[in-house]
């Protein structure tokens, strides 16, 4: 598959009870670094890509939590794909361009 969307919403068990934005905020510099398109959200993160480079990133984003010492994660993924190749964003969400 060419092009996939992969939304990830990652709910880390914080070490010491913290508020958990410091860490999402760590898992989205993950996605930076990783170089593919993607979309912050209010509740989760769109990515756009070849669906076995976007898994990888989402099991970076995991190991990442643990790396900052969470003891567990709680990842919900929703993967997106067309048997023409032709999965993206700005189709998806065209229409709504410009609406409040």
């Amino acid at each position: 598959m060419a092009n996939t969307l992969v939304s990830i919403q990652i709910i880390p068990k914080t070490p010491n009870g913290e508020d958990v934005i410091p860490f999402v905020d760590a898992a989205i510099e993950v996605i930076q670094s990783a170089g593919v398109k993607y979309k912050v959200g209010p509740l989760e993160t769109t990515m756009e890509g070849d669906i076995h480079e976007l898994l990888l990133v989402v099991a970076k984003m995991n190991q990442r939590m643990f790396e900052l010492g969470c003891p567990s994660n709680i990842s919900q993924v929703k993967i997106y794909s067309r048997a023409d190749d032709e999965a993206s964003m700005s189709d998806l969400t065209a229409k709504y361009d410009g609406y409040h």
